[in-house]
Order: C-alpha cells, then structure tokens, then sequence
C-alpha cells in the first residue's frame, strides 16, 4: 500500500472543499472590524486535503470513507 493513497470518499471530498471555499471566502471578503477573521485561513487544510483525496489524520486513526 502507497503512503498517500486516497482515503476519502467523493462525498466528503466535495463537502471539503465546499467547507474550505467557504472559510477563504470569509477570510478574504468578511467584514474588515472582526479581529478572528484569521480563522477562515484554516479553509486551506480542507480544500488540500480534498484535492489530494489524502487525510492524514485519517491515517493515524485509520479511517478510511473510501468505501
């Protein structure tokens, strides 16, 4: 078995990268007085992790929503 081999499905891949689009979106375009809009930033994770169909934390607690 690969080290990066997918272990999400298609489902959770789109509702990640839904997810994370719409994080960017608010750290990108929220209003600019709220002080935590940093946290739209954590959208990146998702949306990599969509795209590559790999999760590590996935690995380590050995999860797999291939099917």
């Amino acid at each position: 078995m690969a080290a990066f081999s997918t272990n999400m499905g298609s489902a959770e891949r789109i509702a990640r990268i839904v997810v994370g689009i719409a994080l960017l979106a608010f750290a990108l375009m929220g209003p600019a007085d709220i002080t935590w809009k940093w946290v739209g930033w954590i959208g990146i994770v998702p949306v990599v992790t969509a795209l590559v169909g790999w999760c590590p934390l996935y690995t380590v607690l050995g999860i797999n929503t291939k099917g």
